[in-house]
């Protein structure tokens, strides 16, 4: 591996951590919508939002066509989001434990 190479990739293991750090420091939605949309296209944010959207209702055994008339998303999408919800990090998990006693 060439040292710029290395060097770049050091650099991207610094930015994640940054990134995630960064995300732990806001304080409340509006810091976070104010965040989320600075950093992320319209289309983006769209996209994280409709992969959202979708958690609780997979959780909850809803069927991939009945999501979608409620969600509007689509149905790759929530297949998309089952799996990784499924058997991705956990990380959909954790947050729709956390958020479960605000109702999500």
């Amino acid at each position: 591996m060439k040292p710029h190479k290395e060097m770049q990739q050091k650099a991207k293991v610094l930015a994640n951590k940054a990134l995630y750090q960064a995300v732990l420091s806001l304080q409340n939605e509006e810091e976070c919508s104010q965040f989320f949309s600075d950093l992320c296209t319209p289309s983006e944010l769209e996209a994280m939002v409709d992969r959202w959207a979708v958690v609780p209702y997979l959780n909850e055994g809803l069927p991939y066509r009945k999501i979608h008339d409620i969600t509007g998303v689509s149905v790759t999408t929530i297949g998309r989001v089952a799996r990784f919800l499924t058997i991705g990090n956990g990380g959909y998990k954790t947050a729709l434990d956390r958020l479960r006693p605000f109702n999500l």
